[in-house]
């Protein structure tokens, strides 16, 4: 993708500059009750795009007061399944009409490169919406035979849950919106949409596009603000029926804490420590470009990031050159530079964390094989970085660092059961890369990794495919029919005759 023109940039930057970012609140864009806003960075360059407004408590309380008489009785709630479908896609051919215009918001928002924030995260947006459009009209229950010597008509219909409140990090900020947003309003929740606080921006122009095509007052209301005033108010309001977060396992835990006053219905998609295992048979090409894409793509930023390489013995060596040759070769820099392959990390905190988890790495003994250090220019870099000599006890490889190191180890067992457990061996269980040319040996290994998805020689998820964690890595399942269906209720009507 070429770099924008000036005018394109210039346009986007006066508009994000132009006026602070506004809440959505009942189908009106209104500023904080409080009046606050807070400042939106440019990770590739520190300087701030934005002033963003500071919801709090009092707005959260409007927010979900607008979604509560959306769901209850208005407009929103007597809608036909075939009317939420047209207005899902037509909101993906909105995105789609300002595609470019939303993939430079989020390659300022968020520093990734712009051709990856068009390709991945805008495209990735609007095929979810499409995708989820359908689901509208497919949420069906099923007659039941029963055994009761009465006759007897027993069925179960699916119905929204309610009132969702959906927090999403900062890492894929629209296409994670998205993901919660599209079957959310599928399945007939009216919702209360918390951005991450680093990144809010494009949330907020598909805020815009949901008015522009038409969803009624209330169905969609967009809150701005920091995770420890907004996003607690959401999570603790006895007006939401259902929380679904993606983020740190940390953050977590206080959500499940705060959901249990109304016992909220939960969705958790949270960290991952993702083992990457390639078996001697592999195709060396693929397994290197595989496993350097599962670390790097994103700068690291992906729960599911592929972050311990378990190598066989026989091809540790050149699996690991290859890894270094590609973290060498990515050329790093602003989102808006179209040779960039890697940007920023998201903020000056988090590339402390970064950095600081690297240290402690090399302070307890492990090897920079490449990288390892921050780099000296503006905005928050740090280099690609692999690490060896790790230990199981040590903090980079039992801690989910969200940024470009690789811990690398090698293992010489045969024995699959003695592979998977060395695999397994974290309190996370969100992902598991294998690459292998055995078929057998691919299904074996699956069956005994304790994750939520195990993607095999390259293999990336679909809509349609169910997506979570195990152990720590969260509850519940996002995309596909469970992604949908964990918006609704069951509900079970049995008529004597």
């Amino acid at each position: 993708m070429n770099q924008p023109a000036p005018t394109v940039l210039d346009r986007i930057a006066s508009e994000l500059g132009s006026r602070p970012r506004r809440l959505l609140i009942g189908g009106e864009w209104v500023e904080a009750r409080s009046g606050k806003a807070f400042p939106v960075y440019n990770p590739s360059d520190g300087r701030v795009i934005a002033q963003a407004a500071e919801g709090d408590q009092a707005d959260v309380d409007a927010a979900i007061g607008a979604a509560r008489a959306a769901f209850d009785g208005g407009a929103w709630r007597k809608l036909l399944p075939s009317d939420r479908a047209a207005l899902i896609w037509r909101l993906a051919d909105a995105l789609e009409a300002v595609a470019d215009d939303m993939a430079l918001v989020e390659a300022l928002d968020t520093g990734k490169p712009l051709a990856a924030a068009r390709s991945f995260d805008v495209r990735g947006a609007i095929e979810k919406l499409r995708y989820f459009s359908g689901w509208a009209t497919k949420l069906a229950g099923e007659s039941l035979p029963v055994s009761s010597p009465r006759p007897h008509h027993a069925y179960t219909v699916r119905e929204p849950v309610g009132v969702a409140g959906l927090i999403v990090p900062w890492n894929a900020p629209l296409l994670m919106a998205v993901t919660k947003l599209a079957p959310a309003l599928a399945a007939g929740c009216a919702i209360v949409l918390k951005p991450a606080e680093q990144a809010p921006l494009a949330a907020l122009y598909l805020g815009e596009l949901a008015q522009e095509v038409g969803f009624p007052p209330g169905a969609i209301n967009i809150v701005t603000g920091y995770g420890d005033t907004a996003g607690a108010a959401l999570a603790e309001h006895a007006g939401v029926d259902k929380i679904s977060f993606t983020g740190s396992t940390e953050v977590g835990r206080l959500i499940l804490r705060a959901s249990a006053g109304n016992f909220k219905r939960l969705t958790l998609e949270l960290g991952g420590k993702s083992p990457v295992v390639v078996f001697p048979d592999a195709d060396i090409r693929t397994a290197v470009d595989g496993a350097a894409r599962a670390i790097f793509f994103n700068t690291g930023q992906v729960c599911s990031a592929g972050s311990r390489l378990f190598a066989h013995k026989s091809v540790f060596d050149e699996v690991v050159a290859g890894i270094a040759a590609k973290a060498q070769a990515l050329r790093i820099g602003s989102g808006l530079d179209p040779k960039t392959e890697i940007g920023p990390v998201i903020s000056s905190e988090h590339l402390d964390r970064v950095t600081g988890f690297i240290d402690q790495g090399v302070g307890d003994g492990a090897t920079v094989l490449v990288g390892g250090h921050r780099i000296d220019r503006p905005g928050y870099f740090v280099q690609p970085t692999i690490l060896t000599d790790t230990t199981a006890d040590m903090s980079v490889r039992r801690s989910e660092i969200f940024g470009p190191v690789l811990c690398a180890m090698s293992f010489s067992d045969t024995d699959l059961d003695r592979i998977a457990a060395e695999a397994n061996d974290t309190t996370y269980g969100l992902a598991a890369h294998v690459f292998t040319r055995d078929l057998s040996t691919a299904h074996k290994i699956a069956a005994r990794l304790r994750a939520g998805s195990v993607r095999i020689n390259g293999g990336s998820l679909d809509n349609a495919v169910p997506s979570g964690g195990f152990k720590h890595s969260g509850w519940g399942r996002e995309n596909g029919r469970e992604g949908v269906e964990a918006y609704t209720e069951t509900k079970s009507v049995v008529i004597a005759l």
